[in-house]
């Protein structure tokens, strides 16, 4: 004879009952996590976040991304953030300028636009020139030394510095390394600081 809680799921919209044995999917504490559904049947554990099966690596590949990686997304980046820097400061620059010349409706509008995108482009272009000279020298040192540190860091940025200003005389050449080993020092001193501190404590 059949249940008669089961014959209550003969319906268009809701053909199953809550007595149908095969969505009986357990919600205990032990059970929870190991079936997610009746009819998708495996381990939560293959898809768990923070282990080391996450990620699969070539064999002998690094598991961090290197520096030539790396490389593409800086001078990206650096184009994007000069662009954003120069148009601002090309807003700025045309707000100023065509208010002094008492420019008004499309001439104005016209003006600052020349500005913005004058400014941007510069400034983009700027940047992603001393970004494509950092990235060459930190390629070539990285794969010159065959490891991956800091000095790599601090001797890029401080090449890179004197190259940019090589050709504004000695003066601007030895002022340009000397920003670039600054920058390149604070930016090692902050993200490594962990590491630098087991270094001295070791000692």
């Amino acid at each position: 004879m059949m249940d008669p809680d089961h014959q209550k799921k003969s319906s268009f919209f809701a053909p199953y009952s809550s007595r149908d044995p095969s969505m009986d999917v357990p919600v205990t504490a032990g059970q929870a996590g190991s079936i997610m559904s009746p009819y998708l049947n495996f381990d939560p554990a293959f898809i768990s976040p923070g282990g080391d099966s996450e990620f699969i690596f070539p064999e002998g590949a690094n598991r961090q991304r290197g520096r030539l990686e790396l490389s593409f997304s800086q001078i990206g980046g650096s184009v994007f953030a000069g662009g954003a820097v120069g148009g601002l400061n090309g807003l700025y620059s045309g707000l100023k300028e065509t208010k002094a010349a008492q420019l008004t409706g499309a001439v104005r509008r016209t003006q600052m636009l020349n500005f913005i995108a004058k400014q941007g482009a510069s400034s983009a272009q700027t940047l992603g020139v001393v970004a494509l000279m950092y990235s060459i020298f930190g390629v070539v040192l990285s794969m010159g030394r065959g490891v991956e540190d800091e000095l790599n860091t601090i001797t890029a940025a401080t090449a890179t510095g004197l190259l940019y200003k090589c050709s504004a005389g000695w003066k601007r050449c030895v002022r340009g390394g000397g920003i670039g080993f600054g920058l390149a020092t604070a930016y090692c001193l902050y993200t490594s600081r962990d590491r630098l501190k087991d270094m001295f404590s070791k000692d």
